[in-house]
């Protein structure tokens, strides 16, 4: 099996490994909780509905105005500070779903803005991640010039230690900021921030939600579009440095392949029409081989193949016996590469008992046949 595909083989296991290893952690971490809060929303709903003396239907009710009121504490979603974060959300690919379009002719425009907008988006990020990673490459070198490196070049390491690292420091300072901001932790400002710019955007936490920050706070906007744009792009360019590297990886095996391919077309040479495999020297045996008798020949000596180079194991004498041989060891396939030997006598003729030498080697072969071809 050539060495990418063994290695796609790998990315799949380890891929649905790992989705199962998430998986049975989250179990672990998250069912019990998920069925305490159950417990309690239900103990509190009877409540309230024994308190007040409402029925499922007016609780229904109230549950669904609740939730629906809940995305214009914001303000305004679908004027234009609202409309710009709602579509820079769709571009970068987040999707909080914290607002989504209502009209038909809404959802429509929707679609053929996505259609338009992502893949403009995705080439805008990569092609400032890339001048991103061109930058830091300049800066790497220069560093390590001050400091007298010898060896100067930006390596694929030495930028995905960089990038990564602004990268952090980005998600960082976000959490801090949108914690000032939002009222809420650390952890849980650190949390989106990194759902947001891994355009993950799971919609739990989402800025601009609160005391009608969109139409009352442009500045804070402009701050949450900034940190989305800039962070996706460092985080673009260090998904894109992950991407170079991989496909380098795999396009050297791509050619390492074809060698390999071209090495094997090597071993294999055309004689009158007939394919002889020339991995090693053909050597003359001296046992006799009963029971495989050409036309119009006698028994003959066994034939051996050895590699004549250091890359291959020695191959193991094929048995006379074995049918998958007899065509390359026919001496009736082989009778035109017998030749004359450089002293001693004649080549015995085809009626004799004696199996003359043969060819030793494939550049011998390749001799032979320009030899008879320039004759004739």
């Amino acid at each position: 099996m050539r060495r990418q595909n063994v290695r796609t083989l790998s990315l799949v296991v380890c891929t649905f490994t790992y989705l199962l290893i998430g998986a049975a952690v989250f179990d672990a971490l998250e069912s019990e909780e998920e069925r305490n809060r159950d417990e309690s929303i239900q103990e509190i709903r009877q409540a309230l509905k024994w308190k007040y003396n409402i029925s499922e239907y007016e609780y229904r009710v109230l549950e669904t105005v609740i939730i629906e009121r809940q995305p214009h504490k914001a303000g305004q979603q679908w004027k234009f500070a609202g409309a710009l974060y709602f579509v820079t959300v769709v571009v970068a690919m987040i999707g909080y779903g914290h607002s989504t379009p209502a009209t038909v002719a809404g959802k429509a425009f929707c679609i053929m803005y996505a259609v338009v907008g992502i893949p403009i988006g995705m080439i805008m990020f990569q092609s400032i991640g890339e001048r991103l990673n061109k930058f830091t490459s300049i800066v790497i070198k220069k560093i390590k010039k001050t400091i007298g490196i010898a060896n100067t070049d930006a390596t694929d390491v030495n930028q995905l230690f960089v990038t990564g690292t602004l990268s952090s420091m980005i998600i960082a300072i976000g959490a801090a900021v949108f914690s000032h901001y939002e009222g809420w932790s650390y952890i849980d400002s650190y949390y989106y921030c990194f759902i947001t710019l891994t355009t993950i955007g799971f919609g739990d936490f989402v800025a601009l939600q609160k005391d009608s920050a969109l139409t009352t706070k442009p500045g804070y906007v402009a701050l949450s579009l900034v940190f989305i744009l800039f962070g996706l792009t460092v985080v673009a360019a260090s998904i894109n440095l992950l991407v170079l590297r991989f496909m380098t990886i795999n396009t050297a095996d791509v050619k390492a392949g074809d060698y390999e391919m071209q090495d094997a077309s090597r071993s294999v040479v055309t004689l009158d029409g007939e394919l002889l495999a020339i991995n090693g020297k053909l050597l003359a045996g001296t046992g006799e081989m009963p029971g495989i008798v050409a036309e119009g020949m006698g028994s003959y000596s066994s034939i051996a193949t050895v590699c004549s180079c250091t890359c291959y194991p020695r191959s193991h004498h094929y048995s006379p016996t074995d049918s998958r041989h007899r065509y390359i060891m026919s001496p009736s396939r082989l009778s035109h590469l017998l030749v004359e030997p450089t002293c001693g006598s004649k080549v015995a003729p085809h009626n004799s008992d004696a199996f003359p030498p043969l060819l030793h080697d494939s550049f011998m072969v390749a001799n032979y046949l320009k030899t008879k071809r320039t004759s004739v």
